[in-house]
């Protein structure tokens, strides 16, 4: 077959259609006429809202796993300062009850100064305010140790008190300090006088340590003695000022074969809570000196030898 008889058409599979510049040309006319007129008669809107709604699914999808670990750090955010608040507020309320135990003591200790001034008003005998500072270490005593000395003229025997009564005497005095013996050591003994009655007798610091009790010795068995009876300085020994008080009776124990009344009575004192004190100077040092006996003129009688 000759060469000029052959068909030079390409076969309808390789058949291109038109050219890519007319296809250019008719979607850029295309996409300017649905532009124009989507802005001015809003033509596309129904299509724009069913594509939408098509791909709402999938954008949900795509974005769960930004959502997820955006919530997942605002959690540990908010667990990390919510605890930080509370920590700040345990402390903030560590502080606040820690002020209000320091107000509450501070009113208690104005309370008890300004009885201890009333006292120290109605008592004639001079008086040396002292802070208590410790408790002596000797366990098998009761005493304590008060922030007044020898440079402060604190006497050996001085009566100490609080603002309710009689909390001991000082026994042992240093140039700084003063060791005081509390009324309830077994050692001490303190004259007393029963208001009610008027009936005498001597209290003693309980044998028993931990009663922290007082104990009438030596009173008759038929003596009359009441639970609730007060209990007040004689002032027989010279030492302690008369109607000062010492404590109340709690129980009366009375025995066939004894001729001696077993009393116990409770201090007024308060002997483990006292802070602050008063020293008086003891009734011994107040009392004038004897006057002196006046010479004798030593005439002699006619007869008698000069």
């Amino acid at each position: 077959m000759p060469l000029g008889t052959l068909d030079g058409t390409p076969p309808p599979f390789f058949r291109q259609g038109p050219s890519a510049l007319s296809k250019l040309v008719f979607f850029s006319a295309l996409a300017l006429l649905l532009m124009v007129a989507d802005l001015r008669f809003h033509v596309i809107q129904p299509l724009r809202s069913v594509i939408a709604t098509a791909l709402y699914p999938v954008q949900w999808l795509a974005l769960r796993p930004i959502v997820w670990g955006q919530g997942g750090s605002r959690y540990f955010e908010s667990l990390t300062q919510s605890q930080t608040r509370e920590a700040a507020a345990q402390y903030q309320l560590g502080l606040q009850s820690q002020r209000a135990q320091q107000v509450e003591q501070l009113t208690l200790e104005n309370i008890r100064l300004r009885e201890l001034l009333a006292m120290r008003e109605r008592i004639n005998t001079p008086a040396l305010a002292a802070q208590v500072l410790y408790d002596a270490a000797d366990p098998y005593t009761r005493k304590v140790i008060i922030d007044k000395g020898s440079l402060q003229a604190v006497a050996a025997g001085a009566p100490v008190l609080d603002e309710t009564g009689i909390l001991g005497q000082v026994t042992r005095v240093y140039p700084m300090v003063s060791e005081v013996t509390l009324i309830t050591d077994p050692n001490q003994a303190i004259p007393v006088l029963n208001v009610r009655t008027g009936a005498r007798g001597l209290a003693f610091g309980n044998t028993t340590y931990s009663s922290g009790t007082l104990e009438l010795r030596y009173m008759d068995a038929n003596v009359d003695m009441a639970a609730g009876d007060l209990l007040t300085t004689s002032g027989v020994d010279g030492i302690y000022p008369p109607g000062l008080q010492v404590g109340r009776v709690l129980k009366i124990e009375r025995r066939a074969d004894s001729a001696f009344a077993r009393i116990t009575a409770q201090p007024i004192a308060r002997l483990d809570g006292s802070l602050h004190v008063l020293v008086l100077q003891p009734m011994v040092e107040q009392m004038p000196d004897r006057p002196a006996v006046p010479a004798e003129t030593g005439r002699t009688s006619k007869g008698s030898p000069p």
